[in-house]
């Protein structure tokens, strides 16, 4: 392999190291919402197939929205180390690294949940009332605790 490739798989294994260090708390909810997005995918599919308006544009579009998805989270995640490294240069403590990768992930879990049930529904599966409102609420009170805290809020009410 020579010298070259043995430079790149090492700079590659330390950024994946650095990587996995930094995303610890994020390793599980990032995996969780790749398997919504995975079964929200293959729901939204079969609907359009049922529907009779199942197409590669479909397919294509669905796709792009998903990755869309995953930069929204890198962006979060963005957002929290320029946070982070700000504050910890100021030598104030902060006590959680990912408060905005964690949020949007959890959010874009929760849409993903929606979606898989009003997919399931159209194909034709019953859909308990309590598990709509119960993940309906879950939205609300993501939105409602990023919204306060991104506010100067300290708790949710």
């Amino acid at each position: 392999m020579g010298n070259r490739g043995l430079g790149l798989q090492a700079a590659l294994s330390a950024a994946f190291a650095a990587l996995t260090v930094y995303l610890n708390a994020l390793i599980v909810p990032v995996l969780v919402l790749l398997v919504f997005m995975i079964f929200d995918y293959c729901t939204g599919m079969i609907s359009a197939w049922k529907s009779k308006q199942l197409s590669s544009r479909v397919g294509i579009d669905g796709i792009v929205k998903k990755t869309c998805y995953m930069i929204l989270v890198v962006v979060a995640m963005g957002v929290d180390y320029l946070i982070y490294s700000g504050l910890t240069a100021m030598n104030i403590s902060v006590p959680c690294e990912l408060w905005f990768g964690m949020l949007v992930t959890i959010w874009l879990i929760i849409n993903e949940m929606i979606s898989i049930l009003e997919n399931l529904s159209k194909i034709g599966v019953p859909i308990p009332a309590f598990l709509q409102k119960m993940i309906g609420r879950l939205k609300n009170t993501v939105e409602k605790t990023g919204e306060e805290n991104t506010n100067g809020k300290e708790e949710v009410k």
